[in-house]
């Protein structure tokens, strides 16, 4: 198997793709990524500029840079998708909620209310099903109260093809007869990933120092950590961040060398190891960048994700609004175990 060419030939956006798909805080394009392989069209809302820039480049949809509102103006869709932030919700921004404007989910909510979409879908980190369960149930409700069977499942980007230990909550809203994809039968590793590239050191290598060395050696010991925190050409990746792909920590991501010297990542190996085609062309500085791929939602993850969304979509089986509205959520899961 060689990876770069399984992502050039399964990740190609498609021309004149169907139906829409309004892609909510779309980031650099990740995810629409993988509905476009999949022979959707996109439109993105994004309100970081070098993140339009890259989704214009490399993806057939438009991105309009925009901070979200539950007010801002979307074209009708039959899907609506999104990863929406939710920082402003820890204990430190006051637990307000969903009456809490800074927040995404006011945004998505509304968008889902106003399109009603055959099937929405959103992405977040895991830590919503724990510290932050009353929020994530308090989005769940008013997205259920819509009219839609409401499911989630936490799922590995690595049990779809990315060569990265990447769970991230996937929660999806219908009307009966969704699946969410299968995972494959292989890991793909760093190796298979990156290849020639974990041995060498291309023009622009940064790599630590001493007193760096001597930091990341304490930071392991005083964590108990069991394997050194390089990347291993054996397994996949630990999970991609903002913060140790841009930040000077002791868990970044670095490359040892034969000759003991470990180097930061490349951009491009980064974006390698979330999954992107080595023909995207991120748009920004290297700090910009590298947060770009941090954010993103893994595009081959995407692609899985989309094929259930289209399997969906061309099956028969719906319940009417009114009638999920009524049910409890112990009943829509029932319903949903009876018709798979």
């Amino acid at each position: 198997m060689n990876y770069p060419e399984v992502l050039n030939q399964k990740l190609c956006p498609k021309k004149g793709g169907k139906p829409l798909v309004v892609d909510l805080f779309a980031g650099c394009g990740g995810l629409g990524l993988g509905f476009e392989a999949q022979g959707f069209s996109t439109i993105g809302f994004e309100k970081d500029e070098d993140c339009c820039a890259t989704y214009r480049r490399n993806l057939e949809g438009h991105c309009e840079q925009v901070t979200l509102t539950p007010e801002t103006p979307l074209p009708d869709a039959r899907v609506v998708i999104g990863g929406p932030p939710c920082q402003p919700f820890s204990v430190n921004g006051h637990q307000r909620g969903l009456n809490d404007a800074r927040d995404g989910f006011p945004a998505f909510i509304s968008a889902v209310s106003r399109l009603q979409p055959e099937i929405w879908m959103f992405e977040n980190v895991r830590g919503v099903l724990y510290a932050n369960r009353w929020y994530f149930d308090e989005i769940t409700t008013a997205l259920r109260d819509l009219g839609y069977v409401v499911e989630y499942q936490l799922l590995n980007a690595g049990d779809y093809g990315v060569p990265q230990n990447r769970e991230r909550v996937i929660v999806v809203g219908h009307r009966g007869n969704f699946s969410f994809p299968e995972p494959e039968q292989w890991r793909v590793t760093v190796a298979d990933a990156l290849g020639e590239m974990m041995s060498d050191a291309p023009p622009g290598s940064k790599f630590l120092t001493s007193s760096m060395d001597d930091y990341v050696a304490r930071y392991e010991k005083s964590s108990a950590c069991v394997r050194p925190r390089d990347l291993h050409p054996d397994a996949p990746a630990r999970t991609l961040t903002c913060r140790n792909l841009a930040g000077a920590t002791g868990d970044m991501h670095r490359i040892k060398l034969a000759d003991g010297r470990r180097r930061r990542l490349l951009p491009r190996e980064a974006a390698r190891l979330q999954s992107f085609p080595d023909w995207f062309e991120f748009f920004g500085g290297e700090t910009s960048v590298f947060n770009q791929i941090g954010n993103a939602v893994p595009p081959l993850f995407a692609f899985h994700l989309a094929a259930s969304v289209r399997a969906y979509l061309e099956s028969d089986l719906r319940l009417d609004a009114a009638a999920i509205r009524n049910m409890r959520p112990l009943q829509q899961a029932s319903f949903h175990a009876l018709n798979t």
